[in-house]
């Protein structure tokens, strides 16, 4: 990760998360990698309910505690490994967002249908497939958006349209399908 500072200036949150589906009303929200609290935090300050971010990186876990508002519940876990630590179908809204490149990503997918209840929705971004933009994955690893939108779609989700998020991402809202 880079830098706090200029992590944060590739991201207007709160219009990332407006634009993803994410709504007052949600009662419980993940952010599966949360990081620095960049989208969780907001989150937390918008919605009615508990947000759960969730990070493997004992230092990201730490800053975002530190700017922690009360309903913001944080946990150093690998969720790739044992899961988030939320029940099935607990969670109106999880966050997958710069996660997609993983090589497990289908095992991010699921977790994240697992604890959605019937109809939740999946907020996922990620970087442009574009070499210029000044962070990312490398491009080898990088999904296009339409590899993306399969995986999730494959995953279980029925996807909404692509939105574009400026300067340097692109995302979709899938909701879950099925019991």
């Amino acid at each position: 990760m880079p830098a706090q500072a200029v992590w944060q200036s590739f991201f207007d949150p709160a219009a990332v998360l407006l634009a993803l589906g994410l709504t007052p009303d949600c009662d419980c929200v993940i952010d599966l990698g949360c990081g620095y609290g960049t989208f969780a935090i907001p989150a937390a300050r918008f919605v009615r309910g508990a947000v759960h971010a969730i990070d493997i990186d004992p230092e990201m876990v730490r800053e975002t505690r530190r700017n922690a508002p009360p309903n913001l519940q944080v946990q150093q876990r690998d969720f790739l490994d044992s899961g988030c630590g939320l029940g099935a179908g607990e969670a109106d809204y999880v966050m997958l967002f710069n996660l997609l490149h993983a090589t497990e990503s289908e095992r991010l997918v699921a977790e994240a249908r697992r604890v959605l209840r019937p109809g939740g929705r999946l907020g996922v971004m990620h970087w442009n497939y574009d070499a210029s933009t000044p962070r990312g994955p490398d491009l080898e690893i990088r999904p296009r958006p339409e590899e993306c939108r399969l995986l999730v779609e494959r995953g279980g989700f029925q996807v909404g349209p692509l939105i574009d998020l400026p300067p340097h991402h692109y995302g979709f809202v899938g909701s879950r399908v099925g019991s």
